[in-house]
């Protein structure tokens, strides 16, 4: 088990330390358990589908900042070859929050970028929490850019609580560096595959998440805000937080209904951070999937597409 456990994790975390229990005592005592063994793991099994399936918006909320999650990196070093990390923006400096480069998926050429948060204090300083400043926001429009002289896809990785929203951001033009990646990744020739891997907070994330496909797993969240921001401004009250997760609809079976996601990738019953192996492999399946299918389409099909897409959104009737 991980060592963070969640509060409606812990009967998981408790069944689980009890078979570890289990299976040290018939290795240090030599007596065979092997049925008592099995028949509790059934058990894990089917209390991790049982919680999984009854977890409230908030609750996925908190598996998606889960701090064991696996992150762009994670990902990167299970379901690519051959990555080649770039860096800058050249203009500014490099951010940390952003990375991406080449890299091969099962073959596949493709450029991979994605939001990059930390394990520990140390990590987190040079990623800055996962929030971008803008120069990550236009050395990633570079790196679509490059991607497009190269005639490769691109696939991005979206894991951000949002934006940087402090003065340097101000300073440097936030609103003006996600505003021209919009506009931009609106023109770009070749196929953009878009998933959501934990969070996915506001512009922070449309700023890499215009795409001609947007996925997002399972146990992850897409928001124009933050549970937290949301019952800042309607309640003023911080306690309102899991009513505001379950207000803004954004759980993946929310988003796929009202059109905002196209698929639903899955996770590792319990959630990504209990198997990063299993978790890299489904979403890996997916991106192939996906770019064999955008692989299809011209140029001028994939930027029609692109616009349509997005063009649709936010269009809904009432009863």
């Amino acid at each position: 088990m991980p060592k963070t456990t969640l509060e409606f994790e812990k009967p998981i975390a408790d069944l689980a330390a009890k078979i570890e229990e289990l299976k040290k005592f018939s290795e240090e005592s030599n007596v065979d358990m092997t049925e008592e063994i099995a028949l509790l793991e059934g058990k894990l099994e089917k209390q991790k589908r049982e919680i999984a399936k009854n977890l409230t918006p908030w609750q996925k909320v908190q598996l998606a900042r889960h701090p064991e999650r696996p992150y762009f990196e994670d990902y990167v070093a299970r379901i690519a070859e051959d990555y080649l990390d770039l860096h800058g923006d050249r203009r500014y400096k490099d951010d940390g929050a952003i990375r991406g480069g080449f890299a091969k998926i099962d073959g596949r050429k493709v450029m991979l970028i994605g939001t990059q948060k930390g394990r520990n204090l140390e990590e987190n300083k040079a990623c800055n929490f996962g929030s971008p400043y803008p120069e990550g926001y236009r050395k990633a429009l570079r790196l679509m850019q490059m991607a497009e002289l190269a005639g490769v896809p691109i696939v991005t990785l979206v894991d951000t609580p949002g934006a940087y929203p402090g003065i340097e951001s101000e300073e440097r033009h936030i609103g003006e560096a996600i505003a021209v990646n919009l506009r931009e990744m609106f023109k770009i020739t070749v196929p953009i595959l878009v998933n959501v891997i934990g969070e996915g907070g506001s512009g922070g994330a449309l700023g890499i998440g215009v795409g001609n496909k947007v996925n997002i797993l399972e146990n992850s969240y897409y928001s124009v805000i933050t549970p937290e921001g949301c019952a800042a401004i309607i309640w003023k009250d911080g306690t309102k937080t899991p009513d505001a997760a379950a207000a803004l609809k954004l759980t993946c079976d929310d988003l796929k209904e009202l059109g905002v996601i196209d698929d639903v990738i899955k996770e590792p019953v319990g959630g990504a951070h209990l198997d990063y192996d299993q978790a890299a492999e489904f979403l890996k399946e997916s991106i192939i999937k996906n770019l064999d299918e955008l692989a299809k389409q011209s140029a001028e099909k994939l930027m029609e597409q692109r616009y349509d897409r997005f063009r649709v959104l936010g269009r809904f009737m009432e009863k």
